[in-house]
């Protein structure tokens, strides 16, 4: 493909792309397909002779597009968002273009001080202390991982990764709401999954401090070597908040590592009405929030902050002879800050956002979402046969269907799962579920970078129809 080539397909995806973010409001949240529909249409075998890019850009309209889940529908209710915005993709297409690898500050000063720069500006719109440092990671289940390892390497005296793991065994402890993630990192780690002690919620499913301490002593007595709390500033099943700082007093008592992860939540805190949540974060060594959730930036943009950036450091760094440069000692070679050695450059879709945006219009955006998940809670709550299941801090909103005349659990169960089936079947919206208290649970996010009232208002009459429509079993 010569460049003239390029222009003129570049401009065609370009078309294609403002058509999509126009007409995906009433495209299916899913596809209706099964399983291995998509790649039996994919050939067996790949090509021998090029073809033509017309051809390959209409199979991606007729084979791939019917198979895609839209995350970008403003009838997403699902999960987690994942908000792209027009000045995240445009950085992205520059990214792409520009196909910079910046695992070191040589291989593209720009992209190391930007990076530098938009962990500043960051660390400043949440209110994070000054003496957090931040670098960009992938995911927040990269930054957990990250954390542990940091831990580890430094309450061990940097002995592990010398020589392995050897003496007393370390216990983690979060809270029973944690996110999976936490599970996978203590594996990987090689701490153990036996040595993670998920302690007891309260009822609004956010740690308890006390019972906290005696999972400590109780390690401590049987000859354990306590390492590091997690805590969940907005947790996945209900967005529930632990308490931070009894959590942070607690790990400087003991000496402990504590790790704040605010994945979703951590948005919120460009309110000043939501620092609340955060209180206590001083005490922390690492937080970790997504900007690639709830703040405009495409995936993947995880923004982690750690007080002891030299133990980050040791616990990462290996210079063989032709990564070093003569700049080694004046600059931050990001690298060394995380497990990969290859980097993209995340940095520009965060500066083109929070520039296109200002801090204003961001939290205009979450102001925005908040008050339509007010409104749904308020539904909920006045609906004489449904029921909320959580506190609402932010804007997920757990809750399921309970006529009046069921009372038992494992009935109200399985209607409520047939409700959820019923509504992602019509592929108007989509949601998903959990449990809470053994109680399956519907669970609303509103939190898509283009919904407005009107859809969330759909969705609650659609919930409602469905619901009353279904069998009483």
């Amino acid at each position: 493909m010569n460049t003239e080539e390029f222009r003129k397909h570049a401009h065609q995806l370009v078309d294609w792309m403002a058509d999509f973010f126009d007409e995906v409001e009433n495209l299916p949240v899913t596809p209706e397909m099964q399983p291995g529909d998509v790649y039996r249409k994919i050939p067996e075998t790949p090509p021998v002779e090029a073809e033509n890019f017309a051809e390959i850009f209409s199979d991606f309209k007729e084979k791939i597009m019917p198979g895609m889940s839209h995350w970008q529908s403003p009838n997403w209710f699902a999960y987690f968002p994942a908000n792209s915005s027009k000045p995240s993709v445009l950085a992205e297409m520059l990214t792409a273009t520009l196909g910079t690898q910046g695992m070191i500050w040589l291989t593209s000063p720009a992209a190391t001080e930007l990076e530098e720069r938009m962990m500043e500006w960051l660390r400043q719109m949440i209110g994070l202390p000054a003496g957090f440092t931040g670098v960009i990671q992938d995911t927040a289940s990269t930054a957990t991982l990250v954390a542990l390892l940091t831990a580890r390497e430094k309450f061990s005296g940097w002995n592990i990764n010398r020589k392995g793991f050897t003496g007393q065994p370390f216990t983690i402890y979060s809270s029973s709401q944690v996110h999976s993630s936490i599970d996978k990192a203590v594996k990987i780690a090689g701490l153990g999954e036996e040595n993670l002690r998920k302690i007891p919620v309260d009822e609004d499913f956010a740690l308890i401090p006390n019972l906290l301490v005696n999972a400590i002593e109780k390690d401590l007595k049987a000859g354990k070597k306590p390492l590091a709390v997690i805590s969940a500033l907005g947790t996945t099943s209900s967005t529930a908040i632990d308490p931070i700082r009894p959590i942070g007093e607690i790990c400087q008592k003991y000496g402990l590592w504590h790790h704040v992860d605010a994945a979703f939540a951590g948005t919120a805190l460009l309110l000043p009405e939501k620092r609340w949540m955060n209180d206590g974060a001083e005490l922390a060594d690492s937080f970790v929030f997504n900007p690639h959730k709830w703040m405009l930036v495409n995936f993947d943009c995880t923004a982690y902050f750690v007080k002891d950036s030299k133990a980050l450091v040791r616990t990462f760094s290996i210079t063989p002879e032709y990564l070093k440069t003569n700049h080694d000692q004046e600059v931050k070679n990001y690298r060394d800050w995380g497990i990969q050695l290859g980097r993209r450059f995340r940095s520009l879709k965060l500066w083109f956002v929070i520039r296109s945006y200002g801090i204003d219009g961001i939290q205009k955006m979450l102001r925005y979402h908040l008050q339509m998940a007010r409104w749904f809670e308020q539904q909920i709550d006045e609906a004489e046969d449904f029921e909320k299941l959580a506190p609402v801090p932010l804007n997920t909103i757990c809750f399921r269907y309970k006529p009046q005349n069921i009372e038992q659990e494992h009935v109200l169960n399985s209607l409520n799962q047939m409700l959820i089936e019923h509504l992602n079947e019509t592929r108007k919206v989509l949601f998903t579920q959990t449990k809470l208290d053994d109680k399956f649970t519907i669970r609303m996010v509103i939190g898509q970078t283009e919904v407005q009232e009107r859809h969330v208002k759909a969705a609650w009459q659609l919930i409602q129809t469905t619901a009353r429509s279904l069998p009483i079993m």
